[in-house]
Order: C-alpha cells, then structure tokens, then sequence
C-alpha cells in the first residue's frame, strides 16, 4: 500500500456510532474516532478463520497467538493471551504470543476504524477485547466439531480445560492431536461469549506474564539482539543540525578501518557498513562528511521559548470557546495569571533504535520495532522497488518506545533498507543507532508554552478562563493531517484543556502552531503530558486564591461527570485526604481523563528540613485511582501505572532536552536525567471496578503525577512552579 493511498483510507473514515478520544500515534492523536463494536475484523463484516489469522497450534500442543499489537514493554501479549484462553480454555503454559502483520483486514486497529495496523493511544485491549476473544471462542468450537465428528459423539457433551478436549466415554484429545481437523472445519455461523460471571482468566491476578521469565534471565530477544549469518552491522552519520544535508565526503579514512566494508550515503546521511558494530563506530569516527546546512534550523531552545511566549500574547486558531471568557475575566474581582514553560523531552528507550534488513529470493524482509506496520510496509516497499505483499516485517519485542517507534516516515526502517539496497543486497544489514545517535537524532516531546489567565468572583468561583497554547503540531506535515487537523488546529496539541470535564461557564482556547525545523513526535500520553499539568496546576491555584480545597472544589466542578467524580473520591478515600500530615510532609492533588481513562493522582513530598521549605524534598508516596473499564489484567493495570509515575515523575523532577544554535546539547543519561531508582515513590493503585469496555493504562498514569507533586510542593511554599523541569523552575 501505498502512503497515499493509506491516507486516501484514513481520510475516508467517518467518525460514526460510539465516540471515544484516543490518543493514537500514527491516526491522529488525541481526535475523536468511532468505537465500533466489530469493524474491518475481515471482508463482508464476517470472523476470519482463526486458524489463518490469530491462532496456531503445533502437534506439540503449543499455541501461537498472533497479536495485533506490539509489545513495547506495556504488556499487551499478556493482555491478549488473557482474552485468548479465556474462551480457548488453554492451560497458560501452552501458550506464546507473536507479533502480527501484513493484513489490515485482520490486525487494524479497530479503535482506529480498522484501516491501519498499529499500537498507539493506549487503544491495544480496546481494539482486542471482542476481537481475540471471538478468536478464542471459534478455535475452541471448531475444535470441539472436529473432535466430535472424529469420536462420532455430540459436539455438546465435549469438554474443554486446560488444552484438553474430552468426552465422558474416555475419548481424549489435546488440542495439538485435534489441532489439523479443527482447521478443515467450516467457521461456525456464531459464538456465544463467556458471561462475565464465568470468567476464569479476565481479571484474574494468578498468571504470571508469559514474558517475566524471558526478561528477568536475559533471554528476550530484541531487535539488537538479531544474528543473521553473514549479517553486516551499520551506523549512520547524520547531520548535527535538523534540515542540513550531505554535501560531500571522504570515505578513504573510514575504509581504511579494520572491519569497515563499505561507506555509502542513504537519504539521512552517510552509513558506515561493517563487520561489526565496533568497526562501523570506529569507521564513522573516521569518516569526513562536509554538511550543506543553509537550510538547516540553527535556533536555540532558548530562543524558542522567548519567540513562543511573545506569540501567546497574541491570538491564535480559537479550539474551543463557550460563553464570553474575555467579558468575564475583565469583571472578575480577581484575576490570576500564568505562564507555564515545558522543554522538549526524548524519548529515551533503553534499547536505541534498531532495525536489520535483509533481500532474500525477491523478498525484503525487514526485523524491527513496527509500531505501524502497514505504513513501514508501504515505504520500504517503494524503497526496495517490490510490491507490498513482497515485504515480511518481523515483529520484536522493543525495550522501550514511549512513542518513539511510531514514526510516520518509518526513519529507521528506511536507514536499513536503503543501505541493505546501496551495497547491492549482498547481506543481511542491521542498522544501529547509539545511545547518543537516539538522544541527538531528533523526534521530541514538543516544546510548549501555555499562558492562562483565570478571572474569580468574590466568592473564589471561577467565571472566565483564557488558554493560550503555543508549540509545534504533531500531525500537520503528515499523511494524517488530512482527515486528523480541522481548521488548522491538531486535536494532540490541545487535548486536555479544550475538551475539560471541568464546569467553567465561560472557557476560550487559542493555540499557535509554531514553525520550527526541530522534529517532533508523540511522547508517552502526548499532549496530555503538558495539558494536564497547566490544568491541574492553574485548579489548585484557584483553590488557593478561594480558599477553598483542591479536592472539594473539584467534586464542585465535576460533579455533572460521576466517572470523574468516583475516581478523585476513591483516590481521597484511600489516601485519607484532610487528615493531619506530619511535620515537613505536603500532599497535592491532580486528575486527568486521556484515552477514555480517569486517573486521580494524591503525590505526599517531604521536606529535607522542615525548617527550609524551599530546600529539597523528596515524593515519597503515591495513591492512585483509575477507571480504566474492564480490568482484564488487575496487576498489569498496576504495574503501568507504577511506570507511568516513575516516567511522569523523571520528566518534571529533571527531563529537559535543549539546543544550542541549533544543535542539541544532551547525549546520554548522564546529561539527560530519567528517574533514578531511589527517587522511585511507593504507589498504591485502587481500580475503580467497571464493566465498560476496556479503555487504555499505557499512558494515563504519565499526565497526572507532574501536577499532583507540583500542587504538593506549593502546599509547601506557596508558589506553583511554571517552569519546567522543577530542577530549574523550581524554588527548591
């Protein structure tokens, strides 16, 4: 397929039926799409056969589950091996879960509108809970016929547990014997699903991750992981500035490396090809390319930031607006202002990016982390000059992607094929990038500026509230933004402050899309990870200023949204919010919907000296509350929101990616400061039970955390940090 006409695709899908805001790399993050029950799960709207699209099942009586979605380390294999054997009645230890691809028809995403393959917004159970359990159903009761016309007895007086069929006259079969017959079988013409009183597997805390063990003992593999025989290892020479360009370059030095094999430049630089990663640094280092950079953008973050905040004094595309905010703010008896400040942000995986590409028997086969599939198809087709058909991408397991692996113009994909083409398909190449190529080679959380100013009446009730947002869109320039971005504005940038639960009477959104040559990408819950905090932040203060709580002036404002209003109480309830706290400890409150999720966030902080309130502190706890639908893995639901704290936290506490004339300044973790694990919170989670549809957990933990501990420090000194990280905005 190509780009064109995936997007003619997109384009062409009209939000219809149930609606529901995702946050989806690659379709449009953050706008609404339809939520159809069953939608593109084959040809004519019928179940394909289970047995050529989701399930295999070996002699051995093993069971290979094809998933839809990537694993990035958030856990959905396990998700889908749970809705799986819940219907397939598989003993969990038959079972192992594979990365899917090559078919729209069957691995769409169906909260996307099943025109593309990819795993974004946290939309993977959404889009997999009816789909693989009907799978599961239909494996078993095609199972089960074959076995009955095998035994000549009723299909109805057949059993089925832990992989087992069997029937009362001793008959026995595992599904690995029955497994052959079972494929012949015609689809049956319908399934009935398991009640929710008759689950076993769904919501069940007793499996383990199928992935637990690989991963604890260093057997996972990941794309850096791939050994091919006669496999050459290649790294890239990209250019220092974004925009500039290959203007020539020596390749004698690099050659003359022991190992090196061949030098070639490809459309993003000049690729060193060796025996081995060594050789292909070592080569690089060696290698002179001389850089045309008139095109190149040669700002600095700083420079940015002092550009952005004079364009929010001006007016931008009105995104929401409702009631006469300007009218009410100039007759409000107070008025508070703010002017929040958030740096670019990397992704920072620990695996960097990776991909090997190899031509074998007119095939491309390409080994990666494809977070969109069908896309990564399309372009490295064109590449290679085959047919899409002519491409098998092998799904790995990635060690972090945060967003980073969804990539609209499949960069990292496109480095290996065109230097696996430059030196004529003579071998398997794989291409590295290095933990600094990763932090300097572009792709951030945008840089953003939001200015606000919030008028009160006499009594502290909020009447008027000015928003203004400036930073680059992440969808304009991309095949998405046709059917994605409406009226010039990109529904990611203001996702969270023009679609608030809150109950303002009078609201105004304006946002200004920046121009800038530095590029962007979806980073973990996208704009929810600047929206929420100047929301949650600019709450608080309004609490302040009316004297009033934070959490009762949200139950104020919430209370025409009872799922809100449910989360922030269990998460009060839990946390015991009002009691006393002891000396030099404060407590913030924040909540945040994204992804069709309600998270409530109470972060507690101490002081390192109670006596110096603009000293250090440190989060010590964290009680969480979430609604996140059907819990189909409790402990899962758990661990995210676990990683989405640390995550979040990192990125307030010390996360800041800048540059220099141009350039960026930071290239490792020694410079550019994840969380450490002992400034890791406790975090207690409590899930609101539900029996919604499943909506995400990947992401809705990241947005809330920054505000939670921001609103607890000011309890502390009375001043919200607008200006982050806090190691630089902060007065601590």
């Amino acid at each position: 397929m190509k780009i064109s006409n995936l997007t003619q695709q997109l384009s062409r899908f009209q939000p219809s039926r149930r609606q529901f805001l995702v946050g989806a790399a690659a379709t449009g993050v953050g706008f609404k799409l339809a939520f159809p029950a069953r939608n593109a799960l084959a040809a004519e709207g019928t179940d394909p056969n289970p047995f050529d699209a989701y399930i295999s099942i070996s002699p051995d009586n093993k069971v290979t589950i094809l998933s839809a979605h990537m694993d990035m380390g958030q856990g959905c294999y396990h998700g889908i091996a749970t809705l799986v054997a819940e219907e397939l009645e598989a003993d969990w230890s038959q079972l192992v879960v594979e990365g899917g691809s090559g078919n729209t028809k069957y691995y769409g995403n169906v909260a996307w509108g099943g025109v593309a393959q990819g795993t974004g917004g946290s939309s993977a159970m959404f889009s997999s809970f009816e789909r693989y359990r009907r799978a599961g159903a239909i494996t078993r009761t095609m199972l089960v016929n074959a076995a009955a016309d095998s035994w000549g007895v009723p299909a109805a007086e057949i059993t089925v547990a832990k992989g087992e069929l069997s029937h009362s006259s001793g008959k026995k079969a595992t599904f690995g014997e029955m497994a052959e017959a079972a494929a012949k079988q015609p689809l049956p013409a319908e399934v009935a699903l398991k009640p929710r009183n008759e689950w076993k597997v769904i919501g069940s805390e007793t499996f383990r991750r199928l992935d637990s063990n690989l991963k604890s003992t260093g057997r996972q593999d990941f794309t850096i992981d791939v050994k091919l025989p006669g496999m050459l290892t290649a790294v890239v020479a990209h250019p220092p500035l974004f925009g500039a360009k290959v203007k020539s370059f020596d390749a004698a030095p690099a050659k003359a490396v022991k190992g090196v094999v061949d030098v070639v430049q490809i459309s993003r630089g000049v690729a060193v090809v060796a025996e081995n990663t060594w050789a292909a640094m070592q080569g690089r280092n060696a290698l002179t390319v001389e850089w045309d950079d008139s095109a190149a953008e040669k700002r600095g973050s700083a420079d940015l930031m002092t550009e952005y905040k004079a364009a929010a004094d001006k007016p931008g595309l009105v995104a929401a607006n409702t009631g006469d905010a300007a009218a009410a703010i100039a007759g409000a008896a107070k008025v508070i202002e703010a002017t929040y400040e958030f740096p670019y942000l990397a992704h920072a995986g620990l695996e960097p990016l990776d991909a090997v590409a190899q031509m074998k028997d007119g095939a491309l086969e390409i080994w990666g982390g494809h977070q969109m599939p069908d896309l990564y198809q399309a372009v490295t087709a064109g590449i290679a000059g085959v047919t899409p058909d002519k491409v098998k991408l092998h799904v790995m397991k990635t060690g972090g992607g945060f967003g980073r692996r969804a990539v609209t113009d499949a960069d990292i994909m496109v480095e290996a094929v065109e230097t696996a083409k430059a030196i004529g398909w003579k071998a398997p190449v794989k291409v590295l990038w290095t933990r600094e190529d990763d932090m300097t080679g572009g792709r951030y959380r945008p840089l953003y500026v939001h200015k606000v100013k919030v008028g009160l009446d006499d009594a502290g009730n909020i009447l008027g509230w000015d928003h203004r947002l400036v930073g680059q869109a992440l969808l304009i320039g991309t095949p998405f933004e046709s059917f994605a971005v409406k009226d010039g504005i990109d529904g990611t940038s203001v996702e969270g402050v023009n679609d608030t639960k809150y109950a303002i009477p009078a609201l105004n959104v304006q946002v200004t899309n920046a121009q800038v040559g530095v590029p962007v990408l979806w980073w973990r819950s996208v704009g929810h990870t600047h929206t929420a905090y100047a929301m949650e932040t600019m709450i608080d203060e309004v609490a302040r200023a009316g004297g009033k709580d934070p959490v009762e002036l949200r139950r104020n404002l919430l209370k025409d949204h009872p799922k809100h209003l449910a989360v922030l109480n269990l998460a009060a309830e839990k946390a015991k919010w009002g009691e006393a706290m002891p000396e030099g400890t404060y407590r913030g409150v924040a909540l945040h919907e994204s992804f069709g999720t309600v998270v409530a966030e109470i972060a507690d902080i101490k002081l390192d000296d109670p006596a110096k309130p603009t000293g250090g502190f440190k989060v010590t706890k964290v009680v969480v509350a979430v609604d996140c639908g059907t819990a189909i893995n409790p402990d899962q639901i758990r661990a995210q929101m676990e990683g989405g704290i640390g995550f979040g936290l990192g990125s307030v506490l010390h996360e800041e990616l800048t540059l220099t004339a141009g350039a960026v300044d930071q290239s490792n973790y020694d410079s550019y400061l994840p969380l450490r694990i002992d400034e890791m919170p406790v975090v207690e989670t409590h899930i609101v039970p539900s029996e919604n549809l499943p909506s995400g957990v990947g992401e809705p933990g990241v947005p809330v955390i920054g505000p939670a501990v921001a609103n607890a420090l000011a309890m502390a000194t009375g001043k919200t940090v607008r200006v982050l990280p806090f190691s630089k905005g902060a007065s601590v």
